[in-house]
């Protein structure tokens, strides 16, 4: 069995959190409560989207209103059409691999992912291999979103290679039974980002593709001529 990579998506493959972030935060200040984007990433980035909706209208002081979620999607959409760019080197590290069985696995909404793939000229390299939580009964950090896909590829999760940004999805990664590197590449990482995946039970950390590249050799074996075999391969 040749395994597995399963990627999480915003701040992994799309440069996609400080946008996403930078929207929020300009969204929750015109509610009245003046909010920076290192704010909205330390307060709200990583978590759960019913507990982002508690904490913003814990902060607020007052519900939120009820167009709230559909409004910052869209206004957050809009944005990724004119200005979502790849995590400098995915793209690259996606075509490597090729030979790997992968997929994506993330917490977003499958419409979310599916236009940020098109801006990304991505969509070929996931066609029908795109997996949300939408999909599952419970996110991250739980580990059925990675199960799913994996039971998709038909890999067992010993085989899978998870890599992910936020310290919610290594802790998916490893309740389900999969090795993970932690990706700190993207422009919303801050400093302690990568303690955070340590704590969170990351197998390995990256501060690059390329550092990821190297890892990902490791993990399933490397030959000459850059064809990737299994490292579990029986004689």
């Amino acid at each position: 069995m040749v395994g597995a990579l399963i990627f999480d998506f915003d701040g992994v493959i799309a440069d996609s959190e400080a946008i996403a972030n930078t929207v929020l935060a300009e969204t929750i200040t015109r509610l009245g409560h003046p909010t920076t984007l290192d704010q909205a990433l330390t307060r709200y980035s990583g978590k759960r989207w019913d507990d982002v909706l508690t904490a913003i209208e814990a902060a607020t002081g007052r519900p939120l209103p009820a167009d709230f979620s559909n409004g910052l999607k869209q206004a957050t959409l809009d944005r990724f059409r004119t200005g979502l760019t790849e995590v400098g080197g995915a793209a690259a590290f996606i075509r490597r691999f090729s030979d790997i069985p992968r997929c994506i696995a993330s917490s977003s909404s499958i419409d979310r992912l599916h236009l940020c793939l098109a801006v990304l000229g991505l969509e070929a390299e996931f066609e029908g291999r795109v997996f949300s939580a939408d999909m599952v009964a419970r996110g991250k950090p739980h580990p059925d979103l990675f199960l799913l896909a994996a039971g998709r590829l038909g890999a067992a999760p010993a085989e899978c290679l998870v890599i992910e940004d936020s310290a919610g999805g290594i802790k998916a990664a490893v309740a389900a039974g999969m090795t993970s590197i932690g990706l700190c590449a993207a422009s919303h990482i801050r400093d302690g980002h990568d303690a955070a995946l340590r704590e969170a039970g990351a197998s390995h950390l990256a501060r690059s593709w390329r550092e990821a590249e190297q890892l990902a050799e490791q993990f399933f074996g490397w030959k000459d001529k850059g064809r990737i075999l299994p490292n579990r391969q029986k004689s």
